[in-house]
């Protein structure tokens, strides 16, 4: 791992993200990463905590005084998903090699360059002008994981500990094809339901003799892809239903099995809630069960609600200092799957920005040195109009 740069100079936020990259912090490891960010930090005047939970690890680093009536946060993840096969990489997966334009490796990507960018961002700009406030850096290392022992970690020991952000933004990738084009104001929600059908064996030569819980599940699964959740809204897309598994474990051809499942996929907007879109489920069951005589039992877990920072001040602030960097006005969007984004919105208010996020999860995972560098561009001006 190369050494951190000089305390005085300006901080390299690709020589960062290189060194972030090289630490192997697939989730729930640690892999030095965020004893990494502690060490370029702390130098600069923040103050840092580890916020461990259930063996998930933590950073909460602040700059300024506690309590400041202004204090701009940043929230990110240094955990990565597994590399897959090695094998099938061009370079090493965790060689946070810079060649060709591009720092190669998992996480380079999503996330770790986006750490690296607004991590220098802040630090450079504390040195420089010491804003009247406070500056925050909230990192977990169980953002790809279940996110139970992560960002609500850190959210609940703020709460706790007095610490609050009044602004946060989020360092995921946000830009579909042009780094600049798209900024995140909120996220649609997002539940799964599992459905398990209870009915009786039998041989398909005589159904009567059988209840049979696929044809009920078939029955179920018809009735709720059969309309549209809803047309959308006005910051939101239309939300989606889709089944994703339909298992039985039945290999004998002549037998109706006794036991199915099936589970779906909700991805919600603003027109429901994650209670509402349960209980219609649970409805649902109950019709189905009613009609064929097989018991069917859902099991639902909703991950997250949607929800939507309104375009105003802080946007249009993010917004600004985009445009003012790329050239280009960005589409204010809430697209796209969940982020800790979900968590952060009940703290306070919070919007996304990063990096194109064509390469995040896939092998070769790789983010343009230009872009990281111009990441880190944007944000400094970020927290300088901010603290204007």
């Amino acid at each position: 791992m190369n050494d951190l740069p000089d305390p005085a100079a300006a901080v390299d936020p690709v020589r960062l993200a290189a060194d972030l990259v090289r630490c192997p912090s697939v989730t729930p490891r640690e892999g030095g990463a965020l004893a990494l960010l502690e060490r370029a930090l702390a130098p600069a005047g923040f103050e840092c905590r580890r916020i461990d939970r259930n063996g998930t690890c933590n950073l909460f680093a602040r700059w300024g005084r506690k309590g400041a009536p202004r204090s701009f946060g940043f929230n990110g993840h240094t955990d990565v998903v597994p590399p897959g096969d090695e094998g099938a990489w061009s370079r090493p997966p965790f060689g946070g090699e810079i060649a060709d334009g591009w720092l190669w490796g998992r996480g380079a990507c999503d996330m770790k360059s986006g750490v690296a960018a607004f991590a220098a961002a802040a630090i450079d700009f504390v040195r420089a002008t010491p804003p009247d406030g406070a500056v925050i850096l909230a990192i977990t290392g169980d953002e790809e994981g279940p996110a139970q022992d992560g960002t609500v970690a850190i959210l609940d020991w703020m709460r706790d500990a007095g610490e609050a952000m009044s602004v946060c933004l989020v360092g995921e990738p946000t830009c579909p094809d042009t780094f600049g084009e798209m900024v995140k104001i909120g996220r649609r929600g997002s539940l799964v339901a599992t459905f398990t059908a209870e009915g009786v064996q039998g041989h398909s030569a005589y159904p009567h003799r059988a209840r049979n819980p696929l044809h009920a599940l078939v029955t179920l699964l018809a009735e709720l892809t059969a309309e549209p959740l809803d047309a959308g809204s006005a910051h939101f897309e239309p939300s989606t239903l889709a089944i994703t598994t339909i298992d039985t474990g039945n290999r004998a051809m002549n037998v109706i099995p006794a036991r199915a499942t099936a589970s779906i996929n909700i991805r919600f907007n603003d027109l429901h809630s994650g209670q509402s879109l349960t209980a219609r489920l649970q409805d649902a069951c109950r019709a189905v069960s009613a009609a064929t005589g097989v018991g069917i039992t859902p099991e639902i877990h909703v991950s997250g609600e949607s929800f939507l920072t309104p375009p105003g001040p802080f946007v249009e602030l993010v917004a600004a200092a985009i445009e003012a960097e790329t050239g280009i006005r960005p589409a204010l969007s809430t697209s796209g799957g969940t982020s800790d984004a979900r968590f952060v919105k009940d703290h306070c208010p919070v919007v996304e920005f990063g990096l194109v996020g064509q390469t995040m999860h896939q092998v070769d995972e790789r983010a343009e040195i230009d872009q990281i560098r111009r990441l880190k561009a944007v944000y400094g001006r970020i927290l300088r109009d901010y603290f204007a």
